[in-house]
């Protein structure tokens, strides 16, 4: 029997939680958002004051993140001109986000969804995304 981790809306809720003591601790006002495994969208926060900008690029961290099974950052690295993920910045309409601040979330090795955070620098988006992902691991 094949068993299947994922998050739910109260795991993402967690990970919101922690995120936004962190960005709050930080002085950061954040934009956050939580993907599962398959890069959808499980639930999102803008605190009062993250940017507007914001809103979108969070998501899409999170997406990049659940989809490339990797951090933003690391896929900023690989998609610099020479390397072997250049250009894939313009991939899925856009959508892929090479800055700090998307992590894949895992629990027991296994990627279960993404977190994407932005409206501070690359890394305080990065700081608040660990938070939220250590948050998570604490509530087992």
């Amino acid at each position: 029997m094949l068993t299947l981790k994922r998050l739910d809306l109260a795991d993402a809720q967690v990970l919101i939680a922690g995120a936004k003591a962190k960005a709050l601790e930080i002085g950061v006002p954040m934009c956050i958002a939580v993907t599962d495994e398959s890069c959808n969208l499980l639930a999102f926060e803008r605190m009062d004051g993250g940017k507007i900008p914001s809103v979108t690029i969070a998501i899409d961290k999170s997406y990049t993140a659940s989809g490339t099974r990797k951090p933003t950052h690391e896929v900023g690295e690989a998609s610099q001109p020479g390397k072997p993920a250049y250009g894939i910045s313009s991939a899925v309409c856009g959508r892929m986000v090479v800055i700090a601040g998307g992590l894949p979330v895992l629990v027991d090795g296994v990627i279960v969804g993404g977190i994407g955070v932005s409206s501070g620098s690359p890394a305080q988006d990065l700081e608040v995304a660990e938070a939220g992902i250590k948050a998570l691991l604490q509530t087992d």
